[in-house]
């Protein structure tokens, strides 16, 4: 079979030939990586891998910012996409060509059948497609989100010089169940013995603690070996502080910190593993870094709107408290559509506290959840129902003709909720221009 040409056509081909879905092992995707010859020796100088329930993405975008503030050239691997795969993977910031991604495909593609044919789940294709790109640009550091788990995620075929943990809360629980020491414990298979583990949160099951200690990995944990103060209160103009380590065991401190948007235990977590990595923190570099990075989605602010794909308890709670702590003159109205298999019940009470009214939306798919289910949810729990719509794209068209000034609108519950409405505000805003430029022609 010929290979294809295109990007859309190699993930057309990818996801026909191979389940979307998650298959997890490493047994597989390690024969393929070293017929590849990519556990042959490190793909970049430095590498970090960050495993988590809630907040792997922010942290990867904070450490690759940081990084490149002090001059290194970084690679990001994340996942999933809002609305082009080539978001997946960043070099130094900018998202991969389609010919690099598609270079990658390929050459997976040829180790795979080098042999006995290796069956690979969309996901593990298209990481090795990743690792290899990697390494032919050997980036002073890379860091790699770890997609679902830990110890049986594709990611864990490469050894990390340092381990990140963020969180660990109940998702997935088809894969993972819902023991939340049973969760820990594969979240901690991303450790490695005598390796840097640097861990976000002050609440982790204890099995990830005894996993560092069984391996013998230097813990690094929030309000133990480093810390931040202040911050993530409205009106705090003179920022936060973070305090940590050094390789050495140096303290390290940088004040007057910006607020980046994001959770600054993450920005903390971030830091820590930055300084464990090798790099001599600079606060003037770290001001910047953290002044002017984005993550789209994760809360995205545009005018009145509000976007995050927070699809958990956990998520939702950290959302709410920040909604809290900016409150409008107005209502919010909360945007929501999510997947059958996430705990509908456990967001919107999350969510409750923050939220005036609901607009719940239908998404499409296997996994979708209509907006009839969302709506009895939220009127079991006491909350108004404003509309219901079969997308959120229909929604948001809803919505954005009924909002006064004050008012603002979150929306959430999944990455399709959030992807669906900013292709529609994209599509809307080209066709403005190219009305605008026909209007303009003789």
């Amino acid at each position: 079979m010929a290979s294809p040409t295109t990007l859309d056509a190699w993930l057309a081909r990818l996801e026909a030939a191979h389940p979307v879905g998650i298959d997890l092992g490493l047994e597989r995707v390690a024969r393929v990586a070293r017929r590849m010859g990519l556990l042959d020796a490190p793909v970049a100088g430095r590498l970090v891998t960050v495993a988590g329930t809630n907040g792997k993405g922010s942290t990867v975008a904070m450490l690759d910012a940081l990084a490149q503030a002090h001059g290194l050239s970084t690679a990001a691997y994340t996942s999933p996409h809002l609305l082009r795969y080539n978001e997946r993977l960043r070099l130094s910031g900018a998202e991969a060509s389609d010919s690099l991604l598609i270079d990658g495909f390929t050459a997976v593609e040829k180790a795979r059948v080098d042999g006995p044919p290796i069956s690979l789940s969309y996901f593990e294709v298209g990481t090795l497609g990743a690792l290899w790109a990697i390494a032919r640009q050997r980036p002073d550091l890379a860091i790699l989100e770890v997609g679902l788990g830990g110890r049986l995620d594709a990611v864990n075929i490469v050894d990390p010089d340092v381990a990140v943990i963020t969180t660990v809360a109940q998702d997935h629980a088809a894969y993972l169940g819902d023991d939340l020491e049973g969760i820990g414990r594969e979240k901690a298979g991303i450790l490695r013995a005598g390796r840097p583990t640097v861990l976000g949160s002050t609440t982790l099951p204890k099995s990830v603690r005894e996993v560092a200690a069984e391996l013998g990995a230097r813990v690094y944990a929030l309000d133990e070996s480093f810390f931040r103060q202040g911050g993530e209160a409205e009106g705090e103009e003179e920022g936060w502080r973070w305090r940590g380590r050094d390789p050495a065991g140096q303290s390290v401190e940088i004040d007057a910190l910006p607020d980046p948007g994001l959770p600054l235990d993450n920005a903390a977590t971030a830091l820590q593993a930055l300084a464990l990595a090798g790099v001599e923190l600079n606060a003037t570099d770290c001001r910047r870094a953290l002044a002017a990075v984005r993550l789209p989605g994760r809360m995205q602010w545009r005018g009145q709107w509000c976007l995050d794909v927070g699809h958990n308890p956990h998520a939702a709670t950290y959302v709410a408290s920040r909604l809290a702590a900016r409150p409008c003159a107005g209502r919010t109205i909360a945007l929501l559509g999510m997947l059958v298999d996430k705990d509908a019940d456990g967001v919107i009470e999350a969510l409750q506290p923050a939220v005036d009214a609901w607009v719940p939306v239908s998404l499409e798919g296997d996994r979708a959840r209509r907006a009839s289910d969302l709506a009895g949810r939220v009127a079991a729990r006491g909350g108004t129902v404003w509309h219901c719509a079969d997308a959120p794209e229909a929604g948001a068209a809803w919505l954005a003709t009924r909002l006064s000034p004050e008012d603002r609108v979150l929306v959430c519950g999944s990455f399709f909720t959030v992807a669906a409405v900013l292709m529609a505000w994209q599509t809307a805003e080209q066709t403005d221009v190219n009305d605008s430029a026909m209007e303009g022609t003789p």
